[in-house]
């Protein structure tokens, strides 16, 4: 998320939009792996363990009709939703903060260490005992040093049978360098990325947890992208792979990355690329947001746009919209520092936003 000037990703700048990590502009190219069916670790059976049962035929309202007024907030406000009408089970925020300190406990999850595979192991595991598909896409990469880098995004499917489906995205992986630390020995060191990666996988996991329990109305695909955050022009490694490289006819309704959902203090503002890309998605997000209570979470205001994971797979298609907190800390203190701990993460912002996912996914979408 730096600015063209490298001095945080707030700067304005009129060369460009601040991004995930920085403002190269050239495609990222990754190199290695096989095809989306052909990779090895292609696990696509159905978990013997769940009955997909009848197939429940999901008649949406048009996304496009229901902005009623302008982006900015213009227009009738939507009735609220009470506890009791709410066709979701609950989502546990208390939950998805132990998934973000289990994370945690495993060192920076940076490609080509041990806690980088010790999380993927784990991950897989969790995701397996959960999901009805899940498919592991290997792919490798030439960082900076020309070092090669063994990466892994993972897909969990749940009712893959669905053509009615949705996308939820969140990377994995870590920073291994500290860029926003004072000192040159400090900004060498490997942040823990409780936010900063741990916050919207916990989210998912705890979302696996939700649908594993509850089957839902509709299909619903969770991709855990790898090699989001390396190094400046090596960003967004997995979501591009998977771009480039996702299941043959793939089409899912839109897409939701949640990125940076744990600070202390969350605002979600609507960033620049997602109302650029899929503006109505933003609308339907929002709106479920202000008829669950959240409207101080989620203020109809526009952000700047953020070059994250959703912008390849926008590129490719897939209608995908960034739901991400961009002030991690005081003055955005925290992004990219040896402060991104547990200390500095809370409930709040994981609870609203699994809670609102949830209710779209049990209402279709």
């Amino acid at each position: 998320m730096y600015a063209s000037t490298d001095v945080g990703r707030f700067a304005a700048s009129g060369s460009g939009a601040p991004r995930r990590g920085d403002l190269g502009a050239a495609r990222l190219g990754v190199r290695g792996g096989a095809g989306w069916f052909s990779i090895p670790g292609f696990f696509g059976t159905p978990s013997p363990r769940r009955s997909p049962g009848l197939a429940v035929l999901v008649v949406l309202v048009a996304v496009a009709g229901c902005a009623e007024g302008g982006a900015e907030g213009g227009g009738r406000a939507s009735s609220s939703i009470a506890e009791a009408d709410r066709a979701a089970p609950d989502f546990r925020g208390d939950t998805a903060m132990a998934l973000v300190r289990r994370q945690v406990e495993f060192g920076p999850r940076v490609p080509g260490t041990a806690g980088h595979r010790a999380q993927l192991e784990w991950m897989t595991s969790y995701l397996r005992d959960r999901a009805d598909t899940v498919v592991l896409q290997p792919f490798t990469h030439t960082g900076p040093a020309d070092e090669r880098l063994e990466m892994t995004n993972v897909f969990a499917r749940f009712r893959p049978d669905m053509p009615e489906r949705v996308l939820l995205v969140a990377h994995w992986d870590t920073r291994p360098t500290a860029d926003s630390e004072a000192t040159p020995e400090r900004r060498a060191m490997p942040i823990q990325g409780a936010n900063d990666g741990a916050s919207g996988t916990a989210v998912l996991l705890e979302l696996a947890n939700v649908l594993s329990s509850h089957s839902p109305p509709i299909g619903v695909d969770l991709l855990l992208v790898d090699g989001e955050d390396y190094a400046p022009d090596h960003m967004y490694l997995g979501a591009t792979y998977f771009a480039e490289n996702k299941p043959p006819g793939y089409e899912p309704y839109y897409g939701i990355l949640l990125d940076m959902v744990g600070d202390e203090n969350p605002v979600f503002l609507q960033e620049g690329y997602s109302v650029r890309y899929a503006p109505e998605v933003v609308d339907r997000v929002w709106r479920m947001a202000e008829r669950l209570g959240y409207s101080h979470m989620f203020p109809r205001t526009h952000g700047i746009p953020i070059k994250d994971d959703h912008v390849p797979l926008n590129e490719a298609g897939i209608r995908t919209i960034d739901i991400i907190d961009f002030e991690y800390g005081p003055g955005n203190a925290y992004w990219h520092t040896l402060e991104d701990t547990l200390e500095h993460v809370a409930v709040d912002g994981l609870e609203a936003t699994g809670t609102v996912v949830a209710e779209l996914i049990y209402r279709g979408g």
